[in-house]
């Protein structure tokens, strides 16, 4: 509106729709520079042949539309520009002008130093207006280096951001691979197969006889993954080798998984299926990003062991999802086999008692049996007569309490 100042924050003033007073044209400005530069004319003015107003003229009459006053310059030219084009929205007319100090953020951290000492030399005084081309220029090549420092800050979060998005697809894809397919029957069997080798690999050293193998530690081990006590014929213990002893694992946990599906149903045990993985893909990924956030959130001291962190952080999440992967399955696998089919208890019907019996005996309209009040025979204590007991005490000092 006419005569009215909006105040923008360092966004520029996006959003806000200032609305010019009524009456704006484009020829009083336009004439206004006409004059200045001595052109013949201009093709703005309602009156071609009319040469542009002299300055006296103007100062009375002043050009109308929006003025931009800028308090500071922005970081990046980009903001500066669009706080400018405020001015010229849709072809309205306008100006802009902006005031800057010399101790501004941008010109102590990013400007040069000779324009301080240029002004030095020049003796120049505090507050006085300095217009010149030297110091546009190094407005704006200051604002060049915050832009190309802002660019490196953000290529290098993207390449951060590039690890997380790598492991994000693989995770995804293998979330959507259990939603869309009907069956993970054949996921289950390959995942019971390699955590079985797995097993037998740790606990069973090739240079080292069975009879000194961690049978203990091989058995805990078997129980904590499989839900089930590992059986070892005991005339096959010396002959036992890395593969007879996957094998035997794998055929016993076979067996329990194949009882469970029995008793489970076929659907009832692939809607299970489905769930226990897709709640510990949840449940670990969700994990797996708080940890990944705290290595980030660190790593940039292996700088100080000149080391590259970038580096450092690729290959420290590149093991933690290796470990990820490996735990979605052993922990799937480990609930499967702890699930187990509870069954609803039978309830016994209570007893009824002897009055619900009479009256189920004699029919619904059966007379109910009356009940005889019970009546003393002697006479009523008083509370100040001697006590019935033989105390020798009155009866309100004695049973009469």
């Amino acid at each position: 509106m006419e005569k009215a100042v909006t105040i923008a924050t360092n966004m520029a003033g996006r959003g806000t729709d200032i609305k010019l007073g009524p009456g704006v044209v484009k020829c009083k400005q336009c004439c206004v520079i006409c004059e200045i530069v001595k052109t013949k004319g201009c093709s703005a003015c309602p009156d071609p042949d009319k040469k542009g107003r002299k300055m006296t003229e103007c100062n009375d009459n002043m050009p109308c539309g929006l003025h931009i006053i800028g308090t500071e310059r922005h970081e990046s030219r980009r903001i500066d520009r669009q706080l400018r084009g405020r001015c010229a929205r849709q072809g309205d007319p306008g100006s802009s002008r902006f005031y800057l100090s010399l101790e501004d953020d941008l010109l102590r951290i990013f400007g040069s130093e000779r324009i301080s000492s240029i002004m030095e030399r020049l003796h120049m005084e505090e507050g006085e207006r300095i217009e010149h081309k030297l110091l546009t220029s190094a407005i704006e090549r200051a604002q060049a280096r915050v832009e190309a420092r802002n660019f490196d800050i953000r290529k290098h979060l993207l390449e951060y951001d590039d690890v997380m998005n790598k492991q994000r697809e693989v995770i995804y894809e293998q979330r959507n691979k259990v939603l869309s397919e009907e069956s993970l029957k054949e996921e289950v069997a390959t995942a019971i197969v390699e955590l079985a080798e797995g097993i037998a690999i740790r606990y069973a050293e090739d240079k080292v006889l069975p009879n000194e193998w961690d049978m203990k530690g091989l058995k805990d081990a078997v129980f904590k993954q499989f839900s089930f006590p590992l059986y070892l014929p005991p005339d096959k213990t010396e002959d036992l080798t890395y593969e007879k002893l996957s094998d035997l694992i794998l055929d016993q946990a076979n067996e329990i998984y194949k009882r469970k599906e029995t008793e489970f149903g076929d659907d009832a045990i692939r809607q299970l299926e489905k769930m226990i993985y897709l709640q510990v893909v949840d449940s670990l990924w969700k994990e797996h990003l708080l940890n990944m956030d705290h290595m980030k959130e660190g790593i940039g001291l292996r700088g100080y062991a000149q080391k590259d962190p970038l580096r450092e952080y690729k290959k420290e999440g590149y093991d933690m999802f290796l470990d990820l992967v490996g735990r979605i399955n052993s922990e799937a696998v480990e609930k499967l086999f702890m699930v187990h089919l509870a069954r609803e208890p039978v309830l016994k019907r209570p007893e009824p008692s002897p009055s619900q019996q009479f009256v189920l005996s004699r029919g619904e309209g059966a007379e109910q049996p009356k009940v005889q009040t019970v009546k003393r025979e002697g006479k009523k204590t008083g509370r100040n007569d001697p006590c019935p007991c033989g105390s020798g005490k009155k009866y309100k000092k004695c049973c009469g309490k």
